[in-house]
């Protein structure tokens, strides 16, 4: 009876971890935030530190923002520099660092229907012979499910959308988390989003609902705070006050805790 069914991905997040969030198998997490606040680097650094089989469906962001984001992320290496070696044909150093990620898998259709991310998984686990233990579509918005003709038909198509990525993560006993919008009051992405903060009808279904905010210092350098506002595993606060904090790196595209600093 239990097979794969709630074993936790690991992750890199110590303050998450604090705060009794996991990231498990056969369940599915929404993460929302204002636009570029980071919650696609959230996905990248999870997708890639966690070293788990994984199939990404990138319909926000094209192959080469993805290619040169992992690449920071494993080598630690000035993103800057990357993109430059990618454009003038010099990125043969970097291939043994990304080839350490050889079962993360990437599809950048702009439009994925359900059909399509099937395909995806069967062909998967014709390759490896299992289904991938993390399943990331970026974001929720992008993916195709059909029609939408006014405003009660994509709130009622995102929940649908929503019900379909929970069974997903049922059958394949993938952890399945879905990139989404929040409402325009907090779509400067500076202070808490509380769970009622998210675009749509889709906080029924998911397990786990990360909201993100970010804090800039004036010196090019940003704190993003990740809230649990919904966490059926765990601690929550759904006004999105309470909160773990991470050090982002514009160089490298990586996390750290602010805890950890101090310790």
């Amino acid at each position: 009876m239990k097979g794969s069914a709630g074993e936790p991905i690991p992750h890199p997040f110590k303050g998450l971890s604090k705060l009794e969030v996991e990231f498990r198998r056969g369940e599915l997490s929404i993460v929302a935030a204002a636009a570029g606040t980071g919650k696609s680097l959230l996905a990248a650094n999870l997708a890639i530190q966690s070293n788990v089989p994984t199939v990404y469906w990138s319909a926000d962001s094209n192959a080469a923002t993805q290619l040169t984001r992992a690449t920071a992320i494993l080598t630690g290496d000035d993103i800057k520099l990357i993109k430059q070696a990618l454009r003038e044909d010099a990125f043969g150093p970097y291939e043994q660092a990304v080839g350490q990620r050889w079962w993360l898998r990437f599809n950048y259709n702009a439009r994925p229907t359900p059909a399509d991310m099937e395909r995806d998984l069967e062909a998967y686990r014709e390759v490896f012979g299992m289904y991938p233990h993390l399943a990331v579509a970026d974001n929720l918005s992008d993916l195709d499910g059909g029609d939408v003709k006014d405003a009660e038909s994509y709130t009622f198509g995102l929940e649908g959308m929503c019900e379909y990525l929970n069974e997903m993560a049922r059958e394949t006993g993938a952890h399945v988390m879905a990139m989404h919008h929040v409402v325009g009051e907090f779509a400067d992405g500076l202070k808490p989003i509380p769970q009622s903060g998210l675009k749509g009808k889709v906080s029924r279904v998911p397990s786990l609902i990360l909201t993100i905010h970010k804090e800039i210092d004036g010196m090019d350098s940003r704190i993003l705070h990740i809230s649990p506002v919904k966490n059926r595993e765990g601690f929550e606060d759904s006004s999105g006050e309470t909160y773990a904090s991470f050090d982002f790196d514009r160089r490298t595209m990586r996390f750290t805790d602010v805890e950890a600093e101090f310790e």
